[in-house]
């Protein structure tokens, strides 16, 4: 995930707040990597149009919370 190391994750280790606003197919593949969701169970994820999802991070980029708005 290009998107993610080169621009997301280096704010995030400098303690930045990152909003990302982008179509369901490519919030799928971002919540697939961060969540560590297999292919296989991506499948039954659903993402709601238009519901904020906010993720707390641990300093090392694994999730603390995931809340959904």
């Amino acid at each position: 995930m290009t998107f993610w190391e080169d621009q997301i994750a280096p704010k995030l280790i400098d303690n930045k707040n990152v909003l990302v606003a982008a179509h369901g197919n490519s919030l799928r593949a971002l919540t697939k990597y961060i969540e560590n969701i297999s292919d296989d169970d991506i499948m039954d994820v659903e993402i709601a149009t238009g519901q904020p999802i906010v993720y707390d991070m641990n300093t090392d980029l694994t999730i603390n919370s995931k809340t959904l708005l």
